[in-house]
């Protein structure tokens, strides 16, 4: 790194620390920051990370030459989005940037392959085996790294960017704030922070995380500041039409007859809908796991069901169960119970156990939580 870039995120750093301010880099955002409502400052009325915190992590990223970052294994476009927009603004300062998520079979989704960022993408197997500082992101766990657990265990500093209230609070530094509608809103105000300001690329990136995590601004965890936060992505020249088409408007034909065979097997017992898909459904059209991201959302419009569930297996046989509530039952803390984890009316476990076993025993969390 340069010096006048590293004076620069050493002054901020001490300013956050002997002020308690809001010490922002260039081009912070008007209002809001990452939470829900505001007060009178334009702060997040609660929730939002202590000052000391953020002068905490501007510190070990101004010392740091290298950082790596990592998501949640089969990373959906908050996880890889927020990842790779947090490492276009390091780059900036000058910083050697490597990023990872843990699968065996590492691949970005299809859906996700037109954010911009990922020739620092590097399989698990060629990250640096104890970082001296890693930063993850949209990880409640350092389960829910995979392959890249161990690293996190041997890293000297982990600065967990966050915003599931199931966060566990691994790692040495948390920016966690589950008010925020996207772990994209916290990567955006780290990049402030920094010094960073908004281009194309990152907010291609941060977008398709916020977007993503709520919703398209549907789900009930979006807030004002959310809207604002659309609002300054946007107006750095986003195509948002050709971002919605290559989240959520295109699939390959097995899409088609896989979704056919869920369907074909969904259940609704009582006010719970849900349905599962196999290895060998997909097998037999050559479609990918992360291919099953949308099934949930098709399968939770089901107006006689308060929760809906669909359990996917992925490449090595274990069931990935995603969860989604209409508001009166908290799927997250069921699923937290289970293993897993996630938000109130949106959340997921991992089970080893059959179809027949993972229901049942979801089902008996459902009826005392009811």
């Amino acid at each position: 790194m340069t010096p006048d870039v590293r004076d620069r995120v050493e002054r901020q750093a001490r300013a956050a620390r002997a002020t308690g301010g809001t010490t922002r880099g260039t081009m912070g955002p008007p209002s809001g920051g990452a939470g829900g409502a505001a007060d009178a400052t334009g702060e997040p009325a609660a929730g939002r990370v202590p000052e000391s915190t953020w002068a905490r992590a501007l510190e070990l990223i101004s010392g740091a030459d290298e950082v790596a970052l990592a998501c949640h294994v089969s990373p959906d476009g908050d996880a890889l989005g927020s990842m790779l927009a947090t490492g276009f603004a390091l780059r900036s300062l000058g910083k050697r940037v490597v990023a990872s998520f843990g699968d065996r079979h590492f691949a970005v989704p299809r859906l996700l392959r037109f954010l911009p960022g990922q020739e620092m993408l590097t399989p698990p197997g060629d990250f640096p085996a104890a970082p001296e500082l890693m930063i993850t992101f949209d990880s409640a766990s350092a389960d829910r790294l995979g392959l890249l657990r161990a690293n996190v265990h041997a890293a000297r500093e982990v600065i967990v960017v966050d915003h599931h209230p199931s966060s566990s609070g691994f790692g040495t530094l948390g920016l966690v704030d589950p008010r925020a509608s996207a772990t994209a809103m916290l990567a955006e105000q780290l990049i402030y922070r920094l010094g960073g300001t908004l281009d194309r690329d990152i907010a291609t990136c941060l977008y398709a995380g916020l977007v993503t995590d709520t919703g398209s601004f549907r789900h009930s965890s979006t807030t004002p500041a959310a809207h604002q936060m659309a609002a300054r992505l946007v107006a750095t020249g986003l195509r948002t039409d050709e971002i919605a088409r290559e989240l959520w408007d295109r699939s390959p034909f097995g899409y088609l007859k896989v979704l056919a065979a869920a369907f074909d097997r969904v259940v609704l017992d009582g006010g719970l809908v849900w349905t599962y898909v196999t290895r060998v459904d997909r097998a037999a059209y050559g479609l990918p796991y992360a291919e099953l991201e949308g099934i949930i959302d098709i399968v939770r419009r089901t107006d006689e069901a308060e929760v809906a569930a669909v359990l996917k297996e992925d490449d090595e046989g274990a069931w990935q169960v995603s969860t989604r509530s209409k508001g009166a039952v908290d799927v997250g803390a069921l699923c937290a119970e289970l293993g897993g984890g996630g938000h109130r009316s949106a959340a997921g476990f991992t089970s080893h156990d059959s179809v027949e076993e993972t229901m049942a025993r979801f089902r008996e969390l459902l009826g005392k939580a009811r």
